[in-house]
């Protein structure tokens, strides 16, 4: 049986576990061959964010190459829904009404080494089980010093 632009299911499997294999692979790359794979695929420099930041975005621009993306009608529905909420207000759409992340997100940096991991809480942060009212606070805990964080 013929599928996905007339490759058989076999082809598409095996695709499809070629791809993971090679997003797998990232967890284990160093860190200099992360940035030479996002210049060649993305064609930029790469960002000075962490490594876990680009393993993801390399994993997504990967999987986007070979699994063709959106569709442009998809995109265009996705922009207009965006256009409803905020009137077309572009800086709407990258701001939070609370300039807070989402509850759940996982802010991930390294400091001398060692991977901190915070938790965003509704009213907070938590950092190695411990509630935090502000970034700055953990920062405080991590360092030592009082940072903006």
């Amino acid at each position: 049986m013929m599928v996905n632009g007339g490759k058989s299911n076999g082809e598409v499997e095996a695709e499809r576990g070629s791809v993971l294999a090679r997003v797998m692979a990232l967890r284990t790359t160093p860190t200099p061959e992360l940035k030479a794979q996002w210049r060649e695929l993305i064609g930029t420099e790469p960002p000075p964010f962490n490594r876990r930041y680009l393993e993801s975005r390399l994993a997504h621009h990967i999987q986007e190459l070979s699994f063709v993306g959106l569709k442009p009608e998809t995109k265009e529905r996705l922009r207009a829904m965006g256009e409803q909420l905020d009137s077309g207000n572009v800086m709407l759409r990258r701001a939070r009404v609370d300039g807070r992340p989402i509850a759940g997100t996982r802010l991930v940096r390294e400091w001398q080494g060692v991977e901190h991991c915070v938790t965003v809480l509704p009213n907070g942060f938590e950092w190695q089980g411990r509630p935090y009212k502000s970034l700055s606070a953990v920062t405080r805990a991590i360092t030592g010093t009082r940072w903006n964080g």
